[in-house]
């Protein structure tokens, strides 16, 4: 519902389904549960106890596939995703997140992402995937990165975080077991003998003490291959062929679709059920075997083949049209240099963040007059002012300085910065920098001065004060450095 149909937002709403022949809420939003209304209600009751409530027919199997369509979304973060039904999404971050700057700056990324496509979410990092589901939906935090090798997080969770069948989840309650603690120093035998191995399976895969491996969700349109082993094979060198033969099997798969990879996702099954990853991406479409073979052979000492890989996955989970190109005369053409090929090197080495270069962006105040872009993309066509030279490296932030100077047109005759008294031999300037006052009410007034500075030593710096040296309402008159020249 969307649009002029969409009720406000403070609005109670909840979708309503069937159990058995009963009418019962299956989903409630936060204006709805802060009215007292919950999972299970009887629908006739939800609708007595709320005058206002907006109810929606449930359509679950619309809903799991939103639910797979957003899996397939997450295949940026993680080779390994998947649907963790009725309402969230499991991903294997390990080997990923470094990618992204790290576990916290991956969720971070991601609920951004989730919050401009107007959906509520939260997260959690777990060495298992029961304990981040139960942490992501019982922790009350948006975020939550639990300790690695702990499990002392969930314990004061509720056993409904356990994703068991909600009438054993009322049968444990009326047991008197509230939290996943109670259950784990209960004895085994007797849980087992009234429930089944059921409770006690999933007790132990969010523990822990028992595999739960994920199933990556793989779309019909993907460009993928696979290669199945009669024997397992663990040595790097055998890894190293078979990718060679992976590869070479894609990229004939990806030219028939006129396609090129930029993202690789390298799957490799052990036989103890475990999945190890290896991700390669590309800065443009590329279908050269040899290339990407490189790229992925370049990570083998990360996996970790464990008593045997039985089974080796290649995936194209991200593709761009790439046309056959013409090939050139050396002798004739000058080619330009491409230097893609050590991008995507470097990228897969260090992380896709890591790797990037400065783009002008159309903007007087200097800290906003420059953007980080991907190292390959191209220029958008602006420039930074000729008329004054800028420094070679902008500080990330302005710094005070103490400066000697003659207002209000002067520069300083000695300034100290960061603990070093510097006096000025030359000095250039002033350069008038106003405020963007349609950015902001505060810059409507604000100027600021700056100088370039030589000190006797030949350094060369950049100054500025923060205001015309006469108007207390352009500036606070103090002086910073902004920059130091090459």
């Amino acid at each position: 519902m969307s649009g002029d149909a969409a009720p406000p937002r403070d609005t109670p709403l909840v979708l309503v389904g069937r159990e058995g022949r009963r009418r019962v809420v299956v989903a409630a939003d936060g204006a709805a549960r802060r009215v007292g209304l919950h999972v299970g209600m009887a629908a006739t009751k939800a609708q007595a106890l709320v005058k206002e409530l907006v109810i929606i027919e449930a359509e679950p199997q619309a809903d799991h596939a939103a639910l797979e369509r957003l899996a397939v979304w997450a295949l940026r973060y993680s080779p390994i995703a998947a649907a963790d039904p009725p309402d969230g999404l499991v991903i294997d971050a390990l080997g990923a997140s470094h990618l992204f700057g790290g576990e916290a700056a991956m969720l971070g990324d991601m609920l951004e992402r989730l919050s401009a496509a107007n959906i509520a979410a939260q997260a959690a990092v777990a060495d298992t995937w029961g304990a981040a589901h139960a942490l992501s939906r019982f922790a009350k935090k948006q975020t939550f990165i639990a300790q690695p090798h702990d499990t002392h997080d969930i314990l004061p969770l509720p056993i409904g975080s356990l994703r068991l069948d909600p009438a054993v989840v009322a049968t444990l309650r009326r047991l008197g077991f509230e939290s996943v603690g109670d259950l784990a120093k209960t004895p085994r035998a007797p849980l087992t003998l009234r429930f089944g191995p059921e409770l006690l399976r999933r007790l132990d895969q969010a523990l822990g003490a028992l595999s739960e491996p994920i199933e990556p969700i793989r779309p019909a349109e993907i460009a993928e291959v696979q290669q199945v082993f009669g024997e397992p094979i663990g040595a790097p060198e055998t890894i190293a062929r078979y990718i060679g033969k992976l590869v070479a099997s894609l990229c004939d798969l990806l030219e028939t679709k006129g396609q090129g990879a930029r993202r690789l996702d390298l799957l490799f099954y052990r036989v103890d059920n475990r999945v190890e990853v290896i991700r390669a991406g590309t800065s443009q479409p590329v279908r050269d075997v040899k290339r990407l073979t490189r790229l992925l052979c370049d990570k083998v000492e990360s996996i970790d083949p464990g008593f045997g890989i039985e089974r080796m996955r290649l995936a194209a989970t991200l593709t761009e049209p790439l046309k056959p190109l013409q090939v050139r005369c050396s002798l004739i053409d000058n080619p330009e240099p491409d230097v893609s090929d050590l991008v995507d090197t470097l990228t897969n080495r260090v992380g896709e963040r890591r790797l990037y270069r400065f783009a002008p962006v159309a903007s007087d105040v200097p800290e906003r007059s420059v953007t980080r872009i991907a190292p390959m993309m191209p220029d958008n066509g602006e420039s930074w002012p000729s008329h004054w030279p800028r420094p070679s490296r902008l500080l990330l932030k302005p710094e005070p300085v103490d400066t000697v100077a003659l207002l209000p047109d002067h520069p300083p005759v000695t300034f100290t910065w960061r603990g070093i008294r510097h006096r000025v031999k030359r000095a250039d300037g002033p350069e008038r920098v106003f405020g963007e006052w349609w950015k902001r009410d505060a810059e409507l007034s604000t100027v600021r001065d700056y100088f370039q500075v030589e000190n006797e030593a030949g350094e060369r710096f950049w100054l500025f004060r923060a205001g015309d040296g006469e108007d207390a309402a352009t500036g606070s008159q103090a002086w910073f450095i902004h920059g130091i020249f090459g």
